[in-house]
């Protein structure tokens, strides 16, 4: 029988165009350096905004992945 063991890494992924965009963002940076990524969740959403009108989003999120043996 197998026993595998994950982890999960918190990330906060910003863009200027969207929340989608700043998940898809953070998540690409991370799988540069981080293999066997299996799942997302999206913990908080923020946003700045400067002159009265959205800057960026920011998108906090946990992820999912597997230990390598």
């Amino acid at each position: 029988m197998s026993a595998d063991t994950y982890a999960i890494s918190k990330i906060v992924g910003t863009s200027k165009k969207s929340i989608e965009h700043a998940i898809e963002n953070g998540l690409a940076t991370a799988a540069e350096s981080v293999r066997g990524m299996n799942w997302f969740e999206v913990i908080s959403t923020r946003g700045y905004i400067e002159e009265g009108k959205v800057a960026y989003y920011q998108v906090t999120l946990e992820f999912g992945f597997k230990y390598d043996r």
